[in-house]
Parts: structure tokens; C-alpha cells; sequence
């Protein structure tokens, strides 16, 4: 236990409420995990600002303190992104949870960095709108834009920081600074909305994000297509893209993650390497696409293909998806999952996916294999007893590599996962040259070190242990 934190919350209670400062155990345990298989580390303080100008004195009084700070959404991360390796302040973003506007007629909305996907899309419906990235977990658009998630949509749409016009932003001294405009486009300045993306909370805190929106699809149409292999599944999405066909969501399942699909959710899906699709678009274009998409997937040897078009239908499909970790964890008791991602240019993707399965069951390693393949980008998902020593170093073993198959053919150690702590041994690997401008980028903007240190990058300070 570090000797400030008595001293300095005494400091924050000057500005917040004594509900906004918490050192409760509860809370502290709470803020000390994610979503991975890290291993946990409590900050002293979790503070619950509720708007900018009190995360503004929260920062103020950290960096005359020297205390780090880590913020925080729902802890849905997956490298161990804001764990408190070096203690401080967790900064709780929960409290500010307001979309604060609506530009319909802009396709824009503003909202605090707590507001979920799902509550943003519930409030959008009314205006006939919607937000586009769906990372599958139900996670704080603030956390989403600091790891530049991605999801299932992201084939059409684009990842995170396709849909970001612009952000307010707390600097480590306190300031308040705003990265955009609300114009489309911009030839003025530094392009620091990018900068901020993807951070990981290293360079500042996010307090607003000004979003782009869409107008819901007139017609949405799901299927489900089985190939005899993995390679036949990716052909197919890549004879799909390159024809231009207009799909808006894509994902793989391998066969082992189509079994526990079915374990879990009681469905009776072909155990074999399975597209799930979705196209949106007005009824007539969209039957055209259809049709064009079945002459696709049947000359790579799809062996069934079944269509679901009522709402209920397509939400039980892409639940199922979005529930396969849960199907994982609730068939493994007593095991943690490791999920890990990369993503590799799309011609690669097929050869990357088998040599990820390959080396799984070569290890002999439980666990499966899906991704938006859309975008290159592939997931895996493995259950580790974390008291077999065996188990774990064959789990890292197995990261190591797909991450250099990736890295080896144009590729990255991570597509939407983030760096946080359990990719950070990669960075030098994938940027070279360009790591130490990042450092530096780091340094100026964060010269005592503060914000999130031990993630994304060495920085000369961080435990990440």
C-alpha cells in the first residue's frame, strides 16, 4: 500500500461527495480485473466523477501527487487494459452516463464516456437511428473508443474510430481540450481525435464523444451458411468482397465454437465451419444481394445455408454468437478464459485461422476459433486451468504464435482488443522505428507518467507485473 492515498482523499473530498470517493474493499476488488485471465491488482481510490470539470480537479490533484490513474467503463477489456498494476485513482466513468444530443439531421450524437451501446441504440430508435459498432459485449462507448473496438458490423461500417467525429478530452494537467468539430471533414490541424483513439487511456481521459449515427436499414436479413473447412468459409467472404456484395455483418465460427453454441443455447446448427451473415438494405436490392450471395458461398462448397428474417430469429442468431464465451466459461468450470485476437490482411486470414487451429489442437489446448472475418481480423478463445503451470505456458506459447504469424505477414498482434498489459511485449516487434515516436508522443503529453502507466507502451514507468 502506497502512504498517499489518506492525504489525497482528503483532497478529492473538497470537490466531490463522499459517495464519489470510495476505498471500500468491495469497491477496490471490483476495480482491480477485467474481463482476462491478468492477474488482478487493486487501485487505493475509485472516484465516480459526474461530469468534466470535477474529472479536471481529480486530475489536477493526481499529477501534483505524482499518483497514477486508470480509467475505467465496465471492465469488459481483454489484455488487462485497467488493471492498477502501480495502485492510484481508478477514475469510474459510470456516473456519466447521459447522451447529452441528438443532431438527427446531422447523423451525429454527443455523449458522456459511461453511456453503453445498447442504451445509445435504445434512445436512437427514436429518431430512426442507430450506432454501428457491436463489439458483442454491452461496453461504455469511452472504453470503446480508447481500445478502437471493432465488431461484427464493422465489414460496412467501420471499427470505432471510423465513427468518431471528434472528443473532449481531460489532459493529465487538467485541461479540458476538444479534438474536433462537428464538420464531416477537416484539413485544420493535428488530426488528435486519432491520437486519442485507441490510447488505452495513456494519454488523457475521455469525458465526451461526439458519434456518428446511421439510419436504421429499411429490410435486415440474417443466414447461417456451413463449409466443409475453415479455408472454404474465408474464400467465401473474400469472393463476397471482392464481387461487392453488400454485407453488413459477418462472423466465423469453427466447428469446435458451433458445438458449444449448440451446447448452450439448445440449438441443433451443422457442427462445421459456419458463416453467420447479415445484409440490410431496402426489399428489392436487398433480394438481389441475397441471390448473389448464395452463387458465392455455393461455389466454395457451402453445404447449407439457412435464412432467418424476422427480428426474433436474428436476434436468437447473433445472440448465440455473442454469447459463445459465456457458452465456454459455463462447460468449463474451474478453468479462466484467455481470449486473444489478431488481425491479418484478408488474404492471409484463411491460412492464418487454420494455423491457429492447428496449433491449438497441437497443444492440445480446449477452446475455439471465430472473428470478423470482414475485416482480417480473427479471435481465440481458450479455457486455462490457471493453477497447471503446463496449461499456462502452453496458452502463452500459443499467443506467441499466432501473434508472430500475424506480425510475419503484414499483419497485428491485436485488431480490437487493445495493447494493455498482455500485448506490450509485441510493440517493438510491429512498429520499430515508430515505437520511440510513439514514446515520445507519451512523454509530452504525460511527462510525469500518470495515466495508466505499465499499458500500451514501456514508458519508464508501469509494473504491469
Amino acid at each position: 500500500m502506497t502512504t498517499y492515498p489518506a492525504t489525497l482523499q482528503e483532497e478529492l473530498l473538497k470537490f466531490l461527495r463522499n459517495d464519489q470517493v470510495s476505498a471500500n474493499d468491495t469497491v477496490l476488488a471490483n476495480h482491480s480485473k477485467d474481463e482476462s485471465y491478468h492477474e488482478w491488482s487493486t487501485p487505493d481510490l475509485v472516484v465516480f466523477p459526474e461530469k468534466a470539470e470535477e474529472v479536471s480537479q481529480i486530475m489536477k490533484a493526481a499529477e501534483t501527487s505524482g499518483v497514477p490513474v486508470i480509467p475505467f467503463g465496465l471492465g469488459s477489456s481483454l489484455e488487462g487494459n485497467v488493471i492498477a498494476y502501480d495502485k492510484g485513482i481508478t477514475i469510474d466513468f459510470s456516473s456519466m452516463n447521459r447522451v447529452t444530443e441528438v443532431r438527427d439531421k446531422d447523423f451525429l450524437v454527443k455523449v458522456q464516456p459511461g453511456v453503453t451501446r445498447s442504451q445509445l441504440n435504445k434512445e436512437l430508435k427514436k429518431y430512426g437511428l442507430f450506432f454501428s459498432v457491436d463489439p458483442g459485449a454491452d461496453a461504455t462507448l469511452g472504453g470503446m473508443a480508447a481500445t478502437n473496438a471493432s465488431g461484427t458490423t464493422s465489414v460496412k461500417y467501420g471499427v470505432m474510430k471510423d465513427q468518431i467525429q471528434s472528443l473532449e478530452v481531460v489532459t493529465p494537467g487538467g485541461d479540458i481540450i476538444h479534438t474536433g468539430s462537428l464538420a464531416r471533414k477537416s484539413s485544420s490541424g493535428y488530426d488528435l481525435t486519432s491520437l486519442y483513439v485507441g490510447s488505452e487511456g495513456t494519454l488523457g481521459c475521455i469525458t465526451e464523444l461526439t458519434l456518428r449515427v446511421y439510419g436504421i436499414p429499411e429490410h435486415v436479413m440474417a443466414a447461417r451458411a456451413s463449409f466443409p473447412t475453415i479455408d472454404y468459409a474465408v474464400g467465401a467472404v473474400i469472393s463476397m468482397l471482392q464481387a461487392g456484395v453488400p454485407v453488413a455483418r459477418v462472423e466465423l465460427l469453427d466447428e469446435a465454437s458451433i458445438r458449444q453454441v449448440n451446447r448452450f443455447n439448445d440449438t441443433d446448427y451443422i457442427e462445421k465451419a459456419t458463416l453467420f451473415l447479415e445484409f440490410h438494405g431496402n426489399e428489392a436490392g436487398l433480394q438481389e444481394d441475397v441471390a448473389f450471395m448464395e452463387e458465392i458461398v455455393s461455389s466454395h462448397k457451402c453445404e447449407a445455408i439457412d435464412f432467418e428474417k424476422d427480428n426474433a430469429a436474428r436476434v436468437k442468431l447473433w445472440e448465440a454468437r455473442h454469447n459463445l464465451a459465456y457458452a465456454y466459461i459455463h462447460d468449463s468450470p474451474g478453468k479462466k478464459m484467455m481470449v486473444t485476437d489478431v488481425c491479418l490482411p484478408i488474404s492471409e486470414l484463411g491460412g492464418a485461422i487454420r494455423h491457429g487451429r492447428e496449433k491449438m489442437t497441437e497443444l492440445g489446448l480446449d477452446g475455439g476459433i471465430l472473428g470478423h472475418v470482414g475485416d482480417g481480423n480473427y479471435h481465440a478463445l481458450l479455457m486455462i486451468d490457471m493453477e497447471k503451470e503446463e496449461e499456462r505456458r502452453k496458452a502463452e506459447m500459443f499467443n506467441e504464435e499466432i501473434v508472430e504469424y500475424a506480425l510475419a505477414r503484414g499483419g497485428t498482434c491485436t485488431g480490437e482488443h487493445g495493447v494493455g498489459k498482455g500485448k506490450m511485449k509485441y510493440q517493438e516487434r510491429e512498429h520499430g522505428k515508430a515505437l520511440p515516436v510513439m514514446q515520445a508522443i507519451k512523454e509530452a503529453l504525460d511527462p510525469k507518467g500518470i495515466m495508466n502507466p505499465g499499458k500500451l507502451i514501456h514508458n519508464g514507468r508501469g509494473n504491469g507485473q
